[in-house]
């Protein structure tokens, strides 16, 4: 006699099994910590100036909740940015003589300096609530998120492959299809590995922000950057160490929860014709192939993202009309465009001089130059030794997924490691070996610098096409050879965009590595970031403005005169199409 199939093995399982309790225990963990936070953020902000963060290690938990809640409500912010900003550079040449270069200039710039005003503007949103100052730290954090992502997008935008591109306007696909279609799936190996960066990166500023001063009251938000700040005031060495191991879990926690399993889905989307082998499923993404109740909902929201994507929003890209008309129209509409921009550039420059000659001299602004080009040297010197060392580490563990799983998070703490525990060894160092300051302070700046490189070059090697791989495997390519031919034009947008970040995050930590202090010992590095430091604790604004001024300036010059190129020639030379 023949026994009955279940029917849970033809139509599939239809019933929860042990799989979906672990999922929906994780599951609900995460909403009952939203939860408990997002009460905590309506409660008033008087509460907050008596507040006190106790050093207590059991505390700690809660802390490491808030300061993560408020870290990923940064990063959704930031990814909305990315997606907008970055494609209307990419898509307009206008906009990106605009964009890009305000790109250049928020990244390099230390948005901490303007966080009084971005503090008002959020407490008076919401007057009297927690929420108000909530708001003002994930802004703070998601300025020092959102360049990276923004230029990784921008780079894979400016890179696809022209045949895809072309097979878009074959299938009539609108422009609203093709981003959904292309361009976000073409970005995602990159993207992924930089939002790693920035949820990394953005421990630092949480350690500075989470104690928002107005006037001369201070609001101490509950988080892990309150609790370091507090230990290093204290000099509690063992609260430091606990904070340390705290950032240890809470890294290792998302990483497998969340960058693990995207970095496997991202391989998906890799730009290839022959199979990547050797990756192991992250045990995330098996749990939730098992359970019924994750997946018919991960499905239903599959098909409904779907629906949204085959929306035709606007008009597919058709090539009609006369060419000459069209050129001509172009030539007037760049011609008034530039007008406009080079008016309000001249009106912004012309107010800066203004506001800075009320109190300064021709005398300042030439010391501010000199300043700026040891600052350059140092950020120069910063990022050669970055490429020189993690350029072969980078392309080493991006061939080798096991060596991607292994260095992953290890990579994503020391990223995350807050630079200013760092000066009280830097400092000790210098003064017991009677170091010269303008040389040995220039590791504090690596230190903000390297994992740019490392994160972007790592992504560049994983997503570099499997066909390729096997193609310098059977022409037996090694040495300087299988650099020459495979490695430099594979990495070569990644390694810019990584190389473009770097370079801005080293003008950035200028600011704290050219003065490093612990206790009553100050070391003081010539150059710009030293200048704008000293003008920020002595209240000269007139300082301040002047040497911001300067250092866009030189940002703007050196991306430019380098990293622009280097992008045109990646856009044209390494296409894969």
């Amino acid at each position: 006699m023949t026994r009955p199939v279940p029917p849970a093995l033809v139509h599939g399982r239809r019933l929860p099994n042990t799989w979906d309790v672990a999922a929906m225990a994780l599951v609900f963990a995460l909403l009952i910590g939203v939860a408990h936070v997002a009460q905590g953020t309506m409660a008033p902000l008087a509460r907050m100036k008596s507040g006190h963060i106790h050093l207590n290690p059991a505390w700690l938990p809660g802390y490491a909740l808030r300061t993560t809640l408020r870290m990923f409500a940064a990063l959704l912010v930031s990814l909305g940015f990315t997606f907008t900003v970055a494609t209307l550079a990419a898509k307009s040449r206008r906009a990106a003589i605009i964009i890009i270069p305000i790109l250049d200039i928020l990244q390099s710039i230390p948005i901490l300096g303007f966080i009084s005003f971005t503090v008002l503007f959020f407490l008076h949103l919401f007057p009297g609530q927690e929420l108000g100052a909530e708001l003002a730290v994930v802004f703070v954090i998601f300025t020092s998120q959102a360049w990276n992502m923004a230029f990784s997008f921008y780079q894979s935008l400016t890179t696809e492959p022209a045949d895809l591109v072309e097979a878009c306007r074959s299938f009539g696909l609108t422009p609203w299809q093709r981003f959904w279609r292309l361009d976000v799936p073409f970005a995602v190996p990159g993207l992924v590995w930089n939002t790693m960066l920035s949820m990394s990166g953005g421990w630092f500023f949480v350690v500075a922000s989470e104690a928002i001063t107005v006037g001369h009251t201070t609001f101490t938000l509950p988080g892990i950057g309150s609790y370091v700040a507090v230990a290093l005031q204290h000099r509690d060495f063992a609260a430091i160490v606990y904070a340390l191991l705290a950032m240890l879990v809470v890294i290792l926690l998302y990483d497998q929860l969340l960058f693990r399993p995207l970095v496997a889905w991202s391989g998906k989307f890799r730009f290839e014709t022959v199979p990547s082998a050797g990756e192991t499923e992250p045990w995330v993404l098996r749990l939730l192939r098992r359970t019924f109740l994750l997946r018919a909902a991960g499905d239903w929201l599959s098909d409904q993202f779907a629906h949204v994507v085959r929306l035709r929003l606007g008009r597919a890209d058709r090539k009609f009309g006369s060419a000459g008309l069209d050129r001509a129209t172009g030539r007037i509409g760049d011609a008034a465009f530039y007008a406009v921009v080079i008016i309000a550039a001249g009106a912004a420059a012309a107010q800066v001089v203004e506001f800075c000659a009320r109190t300064m001299y021709w005398s300042d602004l030439a010391q501010c130059v000199v300043l700026a080009f040891y600052t350059l040297a140092r950020v120069i010197a910063a990022l050669v030794i970055s490429c020189v060392i993690w350029v072969p580490v980078g392309v080493w563990v991006g061939f080798r997924p096991w060596a991607t799983r292994l260095v992953q998070p290890a990579a994503q703490f020391l990223a995350a490691f807050p630079a200013n525990l760092v000066f009280p060894v830097v400092v000790a160092g210098i003064v017991h070996f009677r170091l010269a300051p303008n040389i040995w302070l220039t590791p504090l700046m690596i230190l903000g610098t390297q994992w740019y490189v490392l994160f972007n070059v790592v992504a560049g090697a994983a997503a570099l096409p499997g066909d390729l791989k096997e193609a310098a495997s059977n022409f037996r390519l090694s040495g300087l050879l299988w650099w020459r031919r495979l490695i430099i034009p594979g990495i070569l947008p990644y390694f810019v965009t990584g190389a473009l970040t770097a370079t801005g995050a080293a003008w950035n930590a200028s600011i704290v590595a050219e003065v490093a202090s612990w206790g009553h010992t100050t070391l003081v590095a010539r150059g710009l970031g030293a200048y704008i430091a000293q003008a920020t604790m002595a209240g000269n604004t007139s300082r301040i403005v002047l040497g911001v001024a300067v250092m866009a300036a030189f940002v703007l010059g050196f991306n430019r005169l380098v990293w622009r190129p280097l992008y045109a020639y990646a856009s044209r030379r390494t296409n894969f199409g």
